[in-house]
C-alpha cells in the first residue's frame, strides 16, 4: 500500500491551513469592524467558495492559473513555474475552499468578544496590539482553534477543486480523495475501502478534537 497519498494529503492540508489561519484571522478581525452594509457585501464574496460546487471553484482557478491564462502564463514564461497539475497546485484549491470556514468561525469569535474588556485595557494605557494578543486572542482562541481543526479536516478531504487543478498522478499529485476515486474506477474496491477507512479514522480524530474544544469553550 503506497502511503504517498496520505503524506501528500497531510502536506497539502497542513500548508493550506497554515495559510488561511493568518489570512482568515486578519480578514475576520478587520471586516468585523466595518459598517454592516460593507461587511454584508464582503461576507457574500468571501463565503462564496463555501456554497459553490468544488468543481466550479476548480474551473475558476484554472481560468486564472492555467498555463495559457494571465497569471499562469506569467509564472511559466518568466520563472518556469507551472501553477497547475502539481501537488503545490492543490494548495491553491484547498486554501480557497477552506478559507470561508476559517473566516466565518473567526468572525463569530471576534463578534462574541466583550469590547468593554478592550476599552478597560485602553483606559489602563495598553496599546491595541497588546490588547489584541493578550486579551482578545485568548478570549477568542477556542473558536479560532475549532475553525482551524475544521478547516484542516475539510482540506484533507477536498476532491473536486483539487482534481481539476492538480489532477491525479501517482507519486506526484495523488491525494487520499483522488486515489479513492481512481481505485473505484479501476474496480479495486478493496484498496479503495482501505483508504476510505484511513480518511474516516483521521476525520474521527479531528471531530473529536472539535468537540473537546467546544467543551473547553463552554467551561
Amino acid at each position: 500500500m503506497d502511503l504517498y497519498p496520505l503524506w501528500n494529503s497531510l502536506r497539502i492540508a497542513g500548508i493550506s491551513t497554515a495559510i488561511i489561519i493568518f489570512v482568515g484571522i486578519l480578514s475576520a478581525y478587520y471586516i468585523a469592524k466595518l459598517p454592516s452594509a460593507v461587511k454584508g457585501v464582503l461576507d457574500v464574496v468571501l463565503t462564496l467558495p463555501l456554497v459553490l460546487p468544488p468543481t466550479v471553484v476548480g474551473f475558476l482557478l484554472l481560468r486564472v492559473l492555467g498555463p495559457r491564462r494571465p497569471v499562469g502564463a506569467f509564472f511559466l514564461e518568466n520563472f518556469g513555474i507551472r501553477l497547475t497539475m502539481t501537488w503545490v497546485s492543490a494548495i491553491f484549491a484547498t486554501s480557497v475552499v477552506i478559507f470561508p470556514l476559517m473566516y466565518r468561525t473567526c468572525r463569530g469569535a471576534f463578534e462574541g468578544f466583550d469590547e468593554t474588556l478592550a476599552d478597560a485595557g485602553r483606559t489602563l494605557g495598553l496599546s491595541n496590539t497588546y490588547i489584541f494578543w493578550h486579551i482578545r486572542m485568548p478570549f477568542c482562541r477556542p473558536g479560532i482553534l475549532a475553525g482551524t481543526v475544521l478547516a484542516f479536516a475539510r482540506a484533507l478531504g477536498e476532491y473536486g477543486a483539487t482534481s481539476m487543478i492538480a489532477g491525479y498522478t501517482p507519486g506526484r499529485t495523488a491525494t487520499i480523495s483522488t486515489t479513492v476515486y481512481q481505485l473505484w474506477r479501476t474496480n479495486d474496491d478493496a484498496l479503495a475501502f482501505r483508504w476510505v477507512m484511513v480518511n474516516m479514522a483521521i476525520s474521527f480524530v479531528v471531530l473529536l478534537a472539535v468537540n473537546l474544544l467546544e467543551k473547553r469553550k463552554r467551561k
